[in-house]
């Protein structure tokens, strides 16, 4: 009895590899605002919306978020807030409850001593109220750049760059930057990106590197800027 050949494997339409039309930064940003509207916000951008807006608030939000999914620190981050949302209510809470309050984030435990200490030298060194100053945000154990800048700039509206892996991801990319690291990324961001688009970057590349842009496989048939992305690593898509 013959033996039915195997499926052909599917074939994958590729693009150039070149940039059809010269890199306009406002032209994509205009289209990717566009394609995102329709879209579940970043987390803390989301947080924001819901009157989450102290940076103290942003803050923790974003320490939630961190090595966690959107979907998973958000709903972390209200569990926490309704729970008790400022710093002198968690400065005294027991580190447990903090704990079993955000046990669905990666490395809660850690985190939960690192908010609960945050709150402390909150209440202890500002009178409750966190500042809007970065040399303090950056103080804190485990309070790196992203945190930092982004908490700053939603709750203070301080004009920083937070580069997270899809920022840094899809800006090399389109060889908007050309850059090895998150950190390279941001100090080219900084010298090039206009400053009007320095918070708005994470908020809309966020979810359009989430649901578009994605890591593996990107959506480039239907990608709104692919005629003026160069597609950088991108070896197949859909």
């Amino acid at each position: 009895m013959p033996v039915a050949a195997a499926p052909a494997a599917p074939r994958t339409r590729r693009y150039p590899k070149f940039t059809q039309r010269p890199f306009d930064i406002h032209s994509v940003m205009k289209r990717v605002r566009q394609a995102v509207r329709p879209l579940p916000k970043a987390a803390m951008f989301a947080l924001a919306e819901e009157g989450y807006t102290s940076l103290f608030e942003q803050l923790v939000a974003c320490i939630l978020s961190i090595r966690t999914r959107d979907e998973v620190s958000l709903v972390a981050a209200r569990r926490l807030f309704q729970s008790s949302r400022s710093p002198t209510d968690l400065a005294s809470m027991p580190r447990s409850r903090i704990d079993r309050l955000i046990g669905d984030v990666a490395f809660h435990e850690a985190k939960a001593g690192q908010i609960r200490e945050i709150a402390q030298h909150t209440v202890k060194d500002h009178g409750g109220t966190l500042p809007c100053d970065p040399d303090v945000v950056q103080s804190f154990r485990g309070v790196g750049p992203k945190c930092a800048h982004l908490a700053l700039g939603i709750a203070c509206g301080h004009k920083k760059i937070s580069v997270d892996i899809h920022v840094h991801r899809i800006v090399n990319r389109w060889g908007y930057v050309q850059a090895p690291t998150p950190e390279r990324t941001m100090a080219e961001l900084e010298r090039r990106l206009p400053q009007r688009y320095w918070i708005d970057i994470n908020a809309l590349l966020v979810p359009f590197g989430k649901h578009i842009c994605t890591g593996r496989l990107p959506r480039c048939s239907t990608c709104p800027v692919l005629d003026m992305c160069r597609q950088i690593g991108v070896t197949s898509h859909r």
